[in-house]
């Protein structure tokens, strides 16, 4: 339509629109369209230009965790069942998928072109995006779309819905009241983020948290928690700002506490000098198959910040205390294990 071209326009630059632009585009029109033709056209420009667009009505699902968009069109949904085809949402041919991609890129402040072929960024309304362009994308324009949980449920929530026992709420509980170290670890989707923030809701309100994140995902509930995110470089490759940065900012701010929503990277030096020089109680999560891995996966991640693996099982002997496992089940996400970390 040749009234959404500005707007249009705006989003592949990679400035989001704001509600109020859509709505003087569709005020112009009035005339045309008529007082419920105005109220509909801009619910559907909101829709396709500020929002999900054809994807609106599965992310409204209860339920939906994830929704991808391969190269050939064809959406895919979890509702915590595993994934599952959506043929009605399929997406008509590979350039269709390519200009929503940078759409939603641009409404999540970011841009997504050939000089910049990846993007990963919050969309209004607490879904995280990721999409990646071909050829990086040999098949085509590949989007992923994450559901954040809008509100922090409490222990004792998560308990009563079987994801773990009283005991082992017992075992959650004496982590924080005892400053333990620990990570949540797991496979994607097994439910880490969730169990941390209802962990870090039992803080007490007197401490302060620190928490570092890629995107700000973790749905606090704590009184005085700081939250940091971390950057990418523009098209020009400048401004990158990285959790490794972001973690040594948040030793200088005063933290009782200090988290790391997914360590995956060059971060963990930081994490370990931080636990091991008074930060008690910090925690994070981390992708691992079994507990049992986990000293191999941190192992890794050190040498990418080049720490010898002497250096980092010293500190590691220091620094993290426990884990506590989740695994996703055909009856629910559960925690398989608290163990302390064995080396």
């Amino acid at each position: 339509m040749k009234y959404a071209e500005p707007i249009d326009a705006q989003v592949r630059a990679g400035v989001a629109p704001d509600t109020a632009s859509i709505h003087r585009v569709v005020h112009d029109l009035a005339e045309r369209l008529g007082a419920r033709g105005v109220l509909r056209e801009q619910e559907r420009l909101v829709a396709d230009l500020a929002g999900l667009g054809p994807l609106a009505p599965l992310a409204r699902e209860r339920g939906v965790t994830d929704i991808l968009v391969n190269g050939d069109g064809l959406t895919w949904v979890d509702r915590g069942r595993g994934l599952e085809r959506e043929p009605v949402h399929d997406f008509a041919g590979a350039e269709m998928v390519r200009r929503f991609a940078v759409r939603l890129a641009g409404i999540a402040g970011r841009r997504l072109d050939d000089s910049q072929p990846w993007v990963d960024g919050l969309l209004p309304g607490g879904v995280r995006l990721h999409a990646i362009l071909p050829p990086l994308a040999s098949d085509g324009t590949c989007i992923s779309l994450r559901m954040l949980r809008r509100g922090s449920l409490r222990l004792a929530d998560l308990e009563a819905v079987g994801m773990f026992t009283a005991e082992q709420g017992d075992q959650l509980r004496a982590l924080i009241v005892q400053k333990s170290a620990f990570v949540v670890t797991g496979g994607t989707g097994a439910g880490k983020t969730t169990l941390l923030a209802a962990l870090l809701a039992e803080v007490d309100p007197s401490e302060r948290i620190l928490v570092v994140e890629d995107v700000l995902e973790i749905p606090l509930d704590h009184p005085h928690a700081v939250r940091l995110q971390a950057r990418p470089a523009n098209v020009e490759g400048h401004g990158l700002v990285t959790l490794v940065d972001l973690v040594r900012q948040a030793l200088r701010m005063r933290p009782d506490r200090v988290v790391v929503g997914e360590v995956r990277g060059a971060e963990v030096r930081e994490l370990l000098l931080a636990l091991n020089t008074g930060h008690e109680g910090g925690c994070g999560t981390l992708h691992a198959n079994s507990p049992a891995d986990v000293p191999a996966r941190i192992e890794a991640l050190g040498a990418l910040a080049g720490m010898t693996r002497d250096a980092v099982r010293a500190q590691m002997a220091t620094a993290l205390h426990s884990v506590v496992h989740i695994v996703r089940r055909p009856t629910g996400r559960v925690v398989a294990s608290i163990e302390p970390l064995r080396l």
